[in-house]
């Protein structure tokens, strides 16, 4: 298994009066030559969004961008009509494909926003744009991996347009879990809270892991850990794009 520790401090940084934003890997202005993706997975933004501010209207194309709102809430609008309010326990998915034009913003007036938003490159390009919400309710994904996403339609998943899958956890108690990745993929594991081990190494609150060349991962969250296992194709190796 050939496995890469990305701890949180080690991430880069954007700083503005109405943003912070962490990135995993290269984006915008951060740019190493270490952090230019895993496999299809891209972009991995850890942002927080202050009250009455957001994203103004930008263009995407050929991207899946999946955004997962931590706490707080989000408004989403864009150009094929679609307008709502992302809450947390919320996961949104686009198919950018042939170009979609959105808005991000925080409507709240006291509450900042806290959001994870990911980029996948597309197994298939130039695919007409689409928009896609669910919550996902906290039972759901209680002390076991809940897929999220998936290259399956149907199943309560919400699907993505890439051999990838999405799993999301929350542990009340130390839980032993097992993900098996299909072959030729790779497993992003990210910590959002609390502390997990893969083996003898701990991974505490927003460190990642980049696992490939395994057949299967074993994962001990403790009590109080949330979890998500971004699983990708590893054949992808496109540089990202410098889209904000």
């Amino acid at each position: 298994m050939n496995t890469t520790i990305h701890k949180a401090g080690s991430r880069g940084v954007t700083r503005a009066p109405w943003l912070l934003s962490w990135h995993t890997f290269s984006f915008d202005e951060y740019h190493n030559a270490e952090r230019m993706g895993f496999g299809a997975l891209r972009v991995l933004n850890d942002d927080v969004v202050q009250p009455g501010h957001g994203f103004e209207m930008h263009s995407h194309q050929n991207m899946e961008i999946v955004t997962i709102v931590l706490s707080g809430a989000l408004e989403h609008r864009d150009d094929l009509g679609n307008t709502s309010l992302i809450s947390a326990g919320d996961v949104q998915i686009m198919s950018a494909g042939t170009g979609i034009t959105h808005a991000e913003y925080n409507p709240l007036r006291d509450e900042p926003v806290a959001l994870l938003q990911i980029w996948v490159e597309p197994e298939q390009r130039d695919i007409a744009p689409r928009y896609e919400q669910r919550q996902f309710a906290a039972a759901e994904r209680r002390d076991t991996l809940r897929t999220i996403i998936a290259p399956e339609r149907g199943g309560g998943a919400l699907w993505i347009n890439q051999r990838a899958r999405f799993l999301l956890g929350s542990f009340s108690r130390e839980t032993p879990v097992r993900h098996a990745p299909p072959a030729g993929n790779g497993v992003y594991v990210f910590v959002i809270a609390g502390t997990a081990r893969i083996g003898a190494t701990q991974l505490d609150a927003r460190d990642g892991a980049a696992l490939s060349e395994t057949p299967a991962i074993d994962l001990l969250p403790a009590a109080g850990a949330e979890l998500l296992l971004i699983d990708v194709p590893m054949a992808a190796a496109r540089r990202p794009r410098r889209e904000g």
